[in-house]
């Protein structure tokens, strides 16, 4: 699954040069992005133009009945998404990018409760988009809720040993520009939902800051505290 990941760069005009977002939308650093936060995206109008766009992250169907169902729709399985009804309309007209520069997993450590966080990169480093979708939710107060999910794949060989799934990262400009393409076939835009090479990824570890949904500061990127040895006195 992917449940946090991270946009810390590069500097704001490059990035909208890079995704095409206009000068409208903020953009600032984040290090923790958590389920439920606004999220920076790329979705196409009507006529197909880019617009960046801020989403909630965790998508919420027309026909949900409480926008809480978000929580448990922040991730879409490719294997799946064609087929599920929260998700299988979004997949023909509503897809979207979701951009960041990194996500977290959380590997098991043998004898301890806490889990090992590790942010995981491009090997670039370059900052790079999800493969998403998005949703229209209409309130009873005619208030209206934008949102929306990343599309998740088996994780590559690299990443399999740490969980065995990971976001769906488009690799190229050309991937994006198809993904985002509403003129393309869903079983063309489809066979986009793969993992990334295990050579186009770089994973570290990191400190136990991060596992704190709440904490979005440039500590959660710092390695972890070396383990002492239990005093005896």
């Amino acid at each position: 699954m992917c449940g946090r990941y991270s946009m810390t760069g590069p500097n704001p005009a490059r990035l909208r040069e890079r995704f095409q977002l206009g000068d409208d939308i903020p953009i600032r650093r984040r290090y923790n992005v958590a389920p439920g936060d606004d999220v920076l995206s790329v979705t196409t109008s009507r006529e197909g133009e880019r617009r960046g766009d801020l989403l909630r992250w965790g998508l919420v169907p027309f026909w949900a009945k409480d926008p809480k169902t978000g929580f448990k729709m922040i991730n879409a399985r490719a294997e799946t998404v064609a087929d599920k009804p929260a998700f299988r309309d979004a997949l023909t007209r509503r897809r979207c990018l979701i951009l960041a520069d990194g996500f977290y997993e959380w590997q098991p450590r043998p004898g301890r409760r806490r889990k090992q966080p590790f942010w995981v990169t491009r090997a670039d480093g370059a900052p790079f988009a999800f493969a998403g979708l998005w949703a229209t939710w209409h309130a009873p107060d005619e208030s209206v809720l934008r949102t929306c999910t990343i599309i998740t794949t088996t994780a590559n060989d690299a990443l399999a040993g740490i969980h065995d799934r990971m976001p769906v990262i488009l690799p190229t400009a050309d991937d994006e520009t198809l993904w985002l393409d509403a003129g393309a076939p869903a079983p063309l835009v489809q066979q986009l939902l793969v993992p990334l090479p295990p050579e186009a990824v770089a994973a570290r570890e990191v400190g136990d800051a991060v596992s704190d949904a709440r904490h979005d500061e440039p500590d959660c990127l710092d390695p972890p505290e070396p383990e002492t040895e239990p005093s005896l006195f």
